[in-house]
């Protein structure tokens, strides 16, 4: 009689779990058997409660609250947004997140960004091209703040996968997701979906150093 694999499970370290691209990250990481910590500024403002979350009153800004947050912890989730004309803090939280993670010996790094960062080999649609230009002039310091966090990952050592994001809607798992290396492959994406792609990341290496977008 063959042997059941026993799933790995791993303790998560999530960022931007209250935000609308990680809102249900904790829950789908449970889910599949994970254990949780959660970096929470306002606490009392979470609106999905389980007693297995352990929650971290801090700042992402605040390196100690970083160390609060990744001890104990082998995989780092950072799903961390801002309203677009807040003073972008991508690069300055990922910079922490990655120091700290050198600390730690963490290896496993998962982010978000936006469909609108172009990576050297995309073969985006005309109509994304134009989107990307547009995002670049409207939003010039997000972009660029962005395309920072992007070149601290790239300079790093660690086993990282940024997933390129169309825009967020809310709603349930629907079960489709697109991939594409090169071209954002469609317009929305539920964030339960999200949380799903963003959870199923931690053991597949298929993306590991690369910049993968999705949608429905």
């Amino acid at each position: 009689m063959g042997e059941t694999a026993l799933k790995t499970t791993y303790q998560i370290a999530i960022i931007g779990g209250t935000g609308r691209a990680g809102r249900y990250l904790a829950k789908k990481a449970l889910e599949s058997g994970h254990s949780v910590r959660m970096l929470v500024r306002n606490p009392e403002k979470l609106t999905y409660h389980d007693d297995r979350i352990q929650i971290i009153a801090g700042d992402a800004r605040d390196v100690s609250s970083i160390r609060s947050l990744l001890d104990g912890c082998n995989v780092v989730i950072n799903a961390f947004g801002q309203p677009v004309k807040a003073l972008p803090l991508y690069s300055e939280i990922t910079s922490n997140v990655l120091t700290v993670m050198n600390e730690y010996g963490i290896r496993r790094y998962i982010g978000v960004t936006g469909g609108s960062i172009n990576v050297d080999g995309d073969r985006k649609s005309l109509i994304n091209r134009v989107a990307a230009k547009l995002f670049e002039i409207l939003l010039r310091k997000m972009i660029m703040d962005k395309k920072k966090e992007l070149t601290l990952l790239m300079k790093s050592d660690i086993e990282w996968t940024l997933v390129r994001l169309p825009f967020v809607v809310e709603g349930s798992e629907t079960g489709i997701i697109k991939e594409n290396l090169t071209d954002v492959p469609g317009r929305t994406m539920t964030n339960e979906d999200i949380a799903k792609f963003l959870i199923d990341q931690i053991d597949d290496m298929k993306y590991v150093r690369k910049t993968p977008c999705i949608s429905n």
